[in-house]
């Protein structure tokens, strides 16, 4: 989740409204890979065509580590992370049609233009003027963050959903359901390998499953493994313990994946997804290769030979959402079954930080503030 604008574009920035007073707590970034800390900041005020959204849930993703780290070149501090996330509608700028203050909504992580090709042709999540809470501009850990775009962007979400579940359908859940089913074109029987069990394989592992397909869950967390099957997985690979975790993929598929993907975003999880398919197999880069990861090799021999396909992807528009809620409000997608920890935004510093090396089931979401 990566963009490049500039923390100048920040509706919660002091530079914006300069006669505000600091009123609106958040976490802030003022140097990369330095401990965040909790402050007050100015109120924002909605742009003509977009909304400021008061946060009730916001999840805690590898990406805003990433962000903290400084691995996007785009941001620029000081800066308030924070991307998938789920409120209410509080103030609506003048050109909005489709929302009013009190509606309960979410947003794709990625926020299209509208006017784009990308963008007019259905694809906002690759839209060429994007904008990304928590990137480009100051995101969800705060009290209150501001949507451009509104009409092209938020989603209005089911009646009596729990703010907690509904903040990963902004970035990880929607990331997993695009890439199992719009990317990956999972089909029932196939077989389905998810590398790495975070929130978003985790995600995929549930969305797979529903689909009907036989789901292999690898990871190196034995607590993680354990909610995967829980969550749907036929089988599971504890990759600390398998010599050649390729080989023992091809074997427990009977031949290797239909699909696979990496949602770790590393260049060992990538080559192995890649490594365990079968003949006209596809692989999903899911997971984020930034920093002195970017540039990964990949094994085309095997692409070539095995007519392979690589595919990315990058999040969901705002028009896919309803496939994906149907889903989830027939109770075959329970977004809620990934919630592992509830925190405050006292708390958030802490677990953003040690978001590379914290191991345990379930996704940290950040619920009062």
């Amino acid at each position: 989740m990566r963009g490049s604008g500039s923390a100048a574009l920040s509706p919660v920035s002091p530079t914006t409204t300069p006669d505000a007073g600091p009123t609106v707590r958040a976490l802030v970034i003022e140097a990369f890979g330095a401990p965040p800390h909790v402050a007050t900041v100015p109120d924002p005020t909605p742009p003509p065509d977009g909304v400021v959204v008061e946060v009730a849930a916001t999840g805690v993703c590898r990406s805003d580590w990433h962000a903290w780290m400084g691995h996007d070149p785009g941001i620029r501090l000081p800066h308030v992370p924070g991307h998938e996330f789920a409120g209410e509608v509080v103030a609506v700028g003048a050109e909005v049609r489709r929302f009013h203050p009190g509606d309960r909504v979410t947003v794709p992580f990625v926020a299209g233009c509208g006017h784009c090709p990308q963008c007019r042709s259905g694809n906002q999540q690759v839209c060429e003027n994007q904008e990304q809470p928590g990137f480009t501009y100051w995101g969800s850990f705060a009290q209150l963050v501001t949507v451009r775009h509104a009409d092209t962007n938020l989603v209005t979400l089911p009646e009596g959903m729990d703010p907690a579940a509904a903040a990963g359908l902004g970035c990880r859940f929607a990331t997993a359901f695009r890439a199992v089913v719009d990317q990956g074109r999972v089909a029932p029987g196939e077989w389905v390998t998810v590398h790495g069990c975070g929130g978003v394989g985790l995600s995929a592992v549930m969305v797979a499953a529903a689909a009907g397909a036989n789901v292999l869950a690898v990871d190196v967390d034995t607590a993680a493994l354990r909610l995967a099957e829980s969550l749907g997985a036929a089988a599971v690979l504890d990759a600390t313990g398998a010599d050649d975790v390729p080989a023992a993929v091809r074997e427990l598929t009977g031949g290797g994946s239909h699909l696979s993907l990496d949602a770790v975003g590393h260049p060992v999880a990538c080559a192995a997804s890649i490594r365990g398919l079968r003949a006209r197999g596809r692989h999903v880069q899911v997971g984020l290769l930034l920093a002195e990861h970017a540039q990964t090799a990949v094994p085309m021999d095997l692409v070539v030979a095995h007519e392979l396909e690589i595919l990315g992807s990058h999040g969901m528009p705002a028009h896919r959402y309803e496939a994906m809620l149907a889903m989830v409000e027939a109770g075959r997608l329970r977004p809620e079954a990934l919630v592992g920890t509830t925190i405050g935004l006292d708390e958030a510093a802490a677990a953003l930080t040690t978001m590379d090396r914290r191991r345990g089931a379930g996704v940290t979401v950040i619920t009062s503030f």
